[in-house]
């Protein structure tokens, strides 16, 4: 892209950069309550129906995942104009989502700031090996890098180490006002917890609050994966990296019905977020709809999009993803070079 197409493109996204008070407190209003009402349903629904109940929480799960956007807008300063009022809500947001707002901000901001770049890896994203790495690996390293890629460990088994390890721990070199804000996180979670127990039982918060974080969690990290991880998405080394097109060419258009594209708060325009994570969830599809170049991201659907879980090692020489089945013919001619060398020894 040239230097003038660049300018006019940035141009064209900074009209939709402005976040709206208005929106942003009618989201907050239609996103918090309904949640907070379909879990209380989901509660009272057990002595009826468990199977109504887990549909419920099914239902609130999607509203976690919407309380996710806030949050997560919150933290690029884009909810609000006000830097305060954004972490205070970001920080309320936080809680209900079981994320610390102060430490979550700083590793998605590394993530936008190298995504896409292989020289780059290892904060606030999907680990991804390369097929050259893969090849040279131990076989130890191979093991943990397939169990960490199986879909049961990433979408299952995720969303339990995401919220009760990962979320909960802060950084060895975490600055003073990062460490209180997760402190405080999981304090107020913990706190939240307590209350409800006392008030419903354990059991019954249980039968609704597993089914809950669980369902957000994984759709969650099923919606960040999917964005990023499609057949021909763009990587690079810091050399030839370039954040534009990291943007447009390394983030897909998740194409949703407009339930779920509702729900999920417009995250399906992942490319334009990329190119300016400045431009508020409401504002995303009008950015889309209104800049031509936008439109030229890969669009993938729902049933597009399930092709991804075989997306494992991306190829540097073919510029794609490709599935372990696809590298066994070089993990052999690896091997068998190996052997011709101790032989040869």
């Amino acid at each position: 892209m040239s230097h003038s197409k660049l300018a006019q493109l940035k141009k064209n996204i900074r009209q939709f950069e402005q976040s709206d008070a208005k929106a942003s407190v009618w989201q907050l209003i239609n996103t918090i309550p309904p949640l907070f009402i379909l879990w209380y349903l989901a509660y009272e629904s057990i002595s009826v129906s468990i199977w109504l109940s887990l549909a419920l929480s099914i239902l609130a799960a999607g509203f976690v995942v919407r309380t996710f956007i806030i949050f997560h807008d919150c933290c690029h300063g884009s909810f609000f104009k006000n830097r305060k009022l954004n972490h205070l809500i970001g920080t309320v947001t936080g809680i209900l989502t079981m994320f610390p707002y102060s430490k979550w901000k700083r590793e998605h901001s590394i993530h936008h700031a190298t995504s896409s770049n292989l020289d780059k890896r290892g904060t606030g994203d999907v680990w991804i090996m390369t097929v050259n790495e893969y090849v040279k690996a131990s076989k130890l390293e191979r093991l943990q890098y397939r169990l960490y890629r199986n879909p049961f460990v990433m979408f299952v088994l995720g969303p339990l180490f995401l919220f009760f390890v990962s979320n909960r721990m802060n950084r060895k070199d975490a600055k003073k006002k990062e460490r209180r804000n997760t402190y405080l996180t999981n304090v107020s979670i913990v706190a939240i917890a307590a209350l409800l127990i006392v008030a419903i039982g354990l059991q019954n918060f249980l039968i609704v609050q597993i089914p809950v974080m669980f369902v957000a969690g994984s759709l969650g990290i099923w919606l960040f994966y999917v964005q990023h991880q499609f057949e021909d998405s763009y990587f690079e080394d810091e050399a030839e990296w370039d954040y534009v097109k990291a943007a447009i060419d390394g983030s897909s258009y998740y194409k949703l019905p407009r339930i779920l594209q509702w729900i999920t708060g417009n995250i399906g325009y992942h490319h334009v977020h990329h190119l300016s994570p400045k431009v508020p969830n409401y504002h995303l599809e009008d950015a889309h709809e209104s800049t031509p170049p936008l439109q030229q991201a890969t669009t993938i659907t729902m049933k597009s999009s399930l092709k991804s879980i075989h997306f494992r090692l991306y190829d540097e020489d073919q510029k794609m993803f490709v599935s372990f089945k696809g590298v066994k013919p070089l993990l052999k001619e690896s091997q068998h070079h190996v052997m011709n060398q101790k032989e040869s020894v």
